[in-house]
């Protein structure tokens, strides 16, 4: 497994366990955060922003689509944070981001789904991840005779 590899697991893994503990013991500030961010225009700029920045750096640092399924999910990661970042960015009106993230997701009916599954993401990254040995890739020696 490539080191990169193995710190994207890492770091995607303690981050997705982190919050989806943090989400599933806040329910109502949480709730009430998302729908806060998707009223507020600027801040919501700058959340697309930063995905977008993120999702791009994931994308061109890691799109690895083999190896196992520990690189292929750090890549899946990095698109679909790439994709949500352009198309919140880009694509989708503010009213179209608010329908999409709070109705047509059900945001707060599927909450603990949603946490669910930031929490086994996270999980299954941070433990492939931390039992995961590194294999540097060696070129060969140029002959110096």
């Amino acid at each position: 497994m490539s080191p990169r590899t193995i710190f994207l697991s890492r770091l995607i893994g303690l981050y997705y366990v982190i919050v989806g503990l943090s989400m599933a013991v806040h329910k109502q500030a949480t709730v009430a955060t998302i729908t806060a961010v998707v009223h507020d225009q600027p801040v919501l700029f700058i959340a697309c922003v930063i995905a977008l920045g993120t999702g791009l750096a994931m994308v061109l640092g890691h799109n690895v689509w083999s190896g196992g399924a520990l690189p292929v999910v750090v890549t899946l990661v990095g698109w679909i944070t790439l994709i949500k970042g352009l198309l919140v960015f880009l694509v989708l009106s503010p009213e179209a981001d608010m329908g999409a993230v709070l109705g047509a997701l059900q945001y707060e009916r599927l909450f603990y789904l949603y946490a669910g599954i930031s929490l086994i993401i996270g999980v299954y990254l941070t433990y492939g991840g931390f039992t995961s040995t590194a294999h540097q890739r060696t070129s060969p020696q140029p002959d110096m005779r």
